[in-house]
């Protein structure tokens, strides 16, 4: 790990703005960018030395997959100020105490490991117990970027022993909008570290084996339905104490209904099979797609690499659950609005 004098430096701030340009190399801002990059490093090195830096607008936007989400998206210099802090410093410090089944935005971890570990989980389960009888306790955090509160997240960031100019840099980015900006790098970490002591709280002193949070959607599998009643108040105690609380998504309910979860819904079956089915939403909106394509294509409003991209990109998601004859028929359909032969990964 790096101090933060030897961050800012040449070198490192170089590579800063390497890993910030993936990606976006096309987009004006980064551009505009790479037109004066030794100016633009030289002087960006000079203000964060001399504790003048401050980070630049937000450009603002909705996301509406999951789900609509409002983004807060940073100016390019301060996506390279974040890289150079979390790259080199921040990422492993925050992330050394983390679970395993903590899932979302680190190296080597995600959504497909998610999916994996429940299965995993299910799997277990059912060796264990010899049954498909079992309870869920699924749980979601209301607003849960927009909730965290900055001195309870300050004071838990105190505890890594950072370095004070790391610590103050880091505290600019907390203070700098309400809650916390989701589309910053290190709001992702902060939110996941936020929960740490949760995650901790669940596996070692509620002693559930079969956990897993994927950022603020997390849930539970257990025998006894009493027992995750008890934990859900535990868990809405301690969140209380955060300053959060679960929405109306979280539910207690059998293992049977199976469990929707990473864009997928997976359940066990009396004889321990694990099924993962790809979420209705999902495949309504694919189907949507392919009818405006069918449209759009010959009329000229969309190009056959952006059908392709969108397309794959789907097909890659839905190829983890089981869902070969789906997939095989929305290829059929590319094919047909394209009229050409597509090739196609039937894994």
């Amino acid at each position: 790990m790096l101090n933060f004098d030897e961050i800012c430096t040449f070198d490192v701030i170089y590579k800063a703005y390497c890993s910030a340009r993936r990606g976006k190399r096309s987009r004006a801002a980064t551009i505009q960018y790479e037109l004066r990059l030794i100016e633009n490093i030289v002087n960006l090195i000079y203000v964060l030395k001399t504790k003048t830096y401050y980070p630049g607008q937000f450009r603002v936007f909705y996301v509406y997959e999951p789900k609509k989400r409002l983004v807060q998206a940073p100016a390019f210099r301060d996506k390279v100020v974040q890289h150079a802090l979390v790259d080199n410093c921040v990422y492993e410090r925050i992330t050394n105490s983390f679970i395993y089944d903590s899932y979302a935005s680190q190296i080597d971890k995600g959504l497909h490991l998610g999916l994996d570990r429940l299965k995993n989980f299910l799997t277990r389960y059912y060796r264990k117990y010899h049954t498909a009888d079992g309870w869920i306790l699924k749980c979601d955090v209301r607003h849960f970027f927009a909730s965290i509160d900055h001195e309870k997240l300050k004071q838990k960031l105190s505890r890594l022993d950072l370095e004070p100019r790391i610590y103050e840099l880091l505290c600019v980015y907390i203070d700098c909008a309400d809650g916390l900006p989701l589309g910053y790098q290190t709001s992702q970490l902060f939110a996941l570290y936020f929960l740490d002591d949760m995650d901790h709280f669940i596996k070692e002193k509620l002693h559930i084996e079969f956990y897993g949070r994927f950022m603020d959607d997390f849930c539970l599998v257990f025998p006894e339905k009493e027992y995750l009643q008890f934990c859900l108040c535990e868990i809405r105690a301690m969140l209380d104490v955060y300053g959060l609380e679960l929405n109306e998504k979280t539910q207690l309910f059998p293992l049977k209904n199976g469990i929707d979860f990473l864009g997928f819904h997976t359940y066990l079956t009396d004889t321990g099979k694990v099924i993962r089915k790809l979420r209705h939403t999902s495949v309504k909106k694919i189907k949507a797609n392919l009818r405006k394509w069918a449209v759009d294509y010959p009329a000229g409003r969309i190009s056959r690499e952006k059908i392709l991209q969108r397309w794959q990109s789907w097909d890659a998601h839905a190829s983890y659950g089981d869902t070969w004859k789906l997939r095989q028929q929305v290829h059929d359909q590319v094919e047909n609005i394209l009229k050409e032969v597509v090739e196609w990964q039937r894994h």
